[in-house]
């Protein structure tokens, strides 16, 4: 039985949707369908599809009462709008349907879980959102809520835990069949950590035990948890508020965090041994991923950062939209990422330039585009002198540029968008201390009408921009001080 509310946001999004041009999207990433978008939900794998839900505001390009939007795609770049999956209906969710996950059942319906949201008056008279786990249970299309919901709440947590910080379940199935979900949450004093749950069914939950522990390392309160086997190893993935910056890492604030580590046998907490960034550039957070039928394993991101939305959403019909999907591993004790495969069909009109040495400006003919994908090696011009900066500017014109430089001495990659555009004082650097011998560098840049993202040396490092320049401005020109040797190859997308 759909519901009222639900219904409503059906039939206004399918009105509102038809008022966004084509060309005001982007070419490949996916966007909300009208109003807002933030974290991804419920990315999966059913019925022969990608599914990927998103917290959704569609009355508005604004955060509010959140819903679930969602898509479904073949191929992971070109997605279709389904119905809104999920809206606040019910008493436990009332105030929102917050963050979750999705998994596909025995019997072949696909079941989200996901942090209903109900707002509590205090004594004192403030107002504080209490958060439980909810259950919807499917068929790719509509969703009926489970009768008994919440399933997990305040009364499964440890002691000394917050019921108002309680939230984004991610489940995952066991080899026995069973399930266990992470889901994240902090004490009193808002140190944040991830719970483990488990159930035989999906339905009827357990408290587990603490599985990872910030201890006043990594920001306040841990969001959006994701945990999986990667490559031998075990890795769990959050989104903590409130980061200090630890030399080149963790400097966005709300940002995102890799554990890499394994399972202490005897009492099944996580023992980390390596922890990083996962991304070095200005937007993204709240990373969710997947397991390909082919056995990758699938990450995609909101491609924003909380410091950053309130200027740019105001006058646009849609705010909001997600990374490119990346393909993960590990390579010594460190997380890689690289464009999903995928993204090759897309490629045409191929440009390549092999050991060009220049020093200065360049523009190269052929190489210009806002929907690119352009592979990059750089070394020194002249091996006894190596040169002090390279860039490479994109979304250029006259007026415009946003750029990517690296400077070998210091071994950092910098991003800087301050002027693509902007007329807010939003945050437009960021630097990463990268590996490079000799000033050998690699880099491959993905741009679309409305990002950038910036694989270094093979996915070591990712830098992420979105950046909101006139689509005229579709210069690229690359910059030496000191002799460089290039070699470039560039595909529009």
């Amino acid at each position: 039985m759909i519901s009222q509310v639900l219904r409503d946001a059906r039939k206004y999004e399918e009105t509102a949707e038809k008022a966004v041009a084509v060309e005001s999207r982007p070419g490949f990433h996916l966007s909300t369908r009208i109003g807002w978008m933030n974290d991804p939900n419920g990315f999966s794998f059913y019925n022969g599809e990608y599914h990927l839900f998103y917290q959704y505001n569609p009355y508005s390009s604004h955060w509010d009462t959140m819903h679930w939007g969602h898509v479904a795609s073949s191929d992971l770049l070109h997605w279709r709008y389904l119905p809104t999956a999920l809206a606040p209906d019910m008493d436990y969710d009332r105030d929102g349907c917050f963050s979750g996950s999705a998994i596909t059942l025995p019997d072949g319906r696909h079941m989200l879980i996901y942090t209903g949201v109900e707002k509590e008056i205090r004594p004192d008279g403030s107002t504080y959102a209490l958060q439980r786990q909810c259950i919807a249970v499917g068929d790719g299309i509509d969703y009926e809520k489970y009768p008994n919901n919440p399933v997990l709440s305040e009364n499964n947590l440890p002691e000394g835990s917050s019921k108002y910080d309680f939230r984004d379940p991610k489940i995952f199935q066991k080899a026995d069949g069973s399930y266990g979900c992470v889901v994240g949450n902090c004490d009193k004093d808002r140190d944040g950590r991830v719970l483990l749950f488990s159930s035989k069914d999906g339905f009827s939950w357990n408290f587990e035990r603490i599985f990872a522990a910030n201890n006043g390392r990594f920001g306040k309160m841990w969001e959006c948890p994701d945990f999986f086997e990667l490559d031998g190893k075990q890795v769990v993935i959050v989104s903590p508020q409130e980061m200090m910056p630890q030399g080149f890492e963790y400097h966005n604030g709300n940002g995102t965090l890799c554990l890499i580590g394994k399972i202490d046998e005897t009492t099944g907490e996580f023992v980390e041994e390596h922890n990083q960034s996962i991304d070095y550039g200005i937007d993204f957070y709240a990373p969710q991923t997947t397991l390909a039928p082919d056995g990758r394993r699938i990450m995609i991101g909101w491609m924003q950062n909380w410091d950053t939305c309130p200027g740019n959403a105001s006058d646009r019909l849609w705010f909001g939209q997600m990374t490119l999907p990346r393909e993960l591993s590990i390579k010594d004790g460190r997380l890689i990422q690289k464009p999903i495969k995928e993204i090759e069909n897309l490629r045409q009109n191929k440009v390549s330039y092999e050991n060009l040495t220049f020093t200065d400006v360049i523009q190269l003919d052929g190489i210009k585009g806002r929907k690119v994908d352009m592979e990059l090696s750089i070394q020194p011009g002249d091996e006894k002198q190596i040169y002090h900066k390279f860039a490479v500017r994109f979304a250029q014109d006259g007026n415009y540029q946003t750029s990517v430089s690296f400077r070998p001495y210091e071994g950092i990659v910098k991003i800087d968008r301050k002027f693509s555009g902007s007329r807010r004082a939003v945050i437009h650097q960021r630097r990463s201390l990268v590996r490079t011998k000799g000033g050998k560098l690699k880099l491959r840049i993905i741009l679309d009408r409305f990002s950038a993202e910036i694989f270094v040396n093979d996915g070591e490092h990712v830098l992420t921009v979105t950046m909101y320049t006139d689509q005229t401005a579709d210069g690229i020109s690359f910059f030496a001080d000191g002799a460089v040797t290039m070699d470039v190859v560039k595909y529009d997308l």
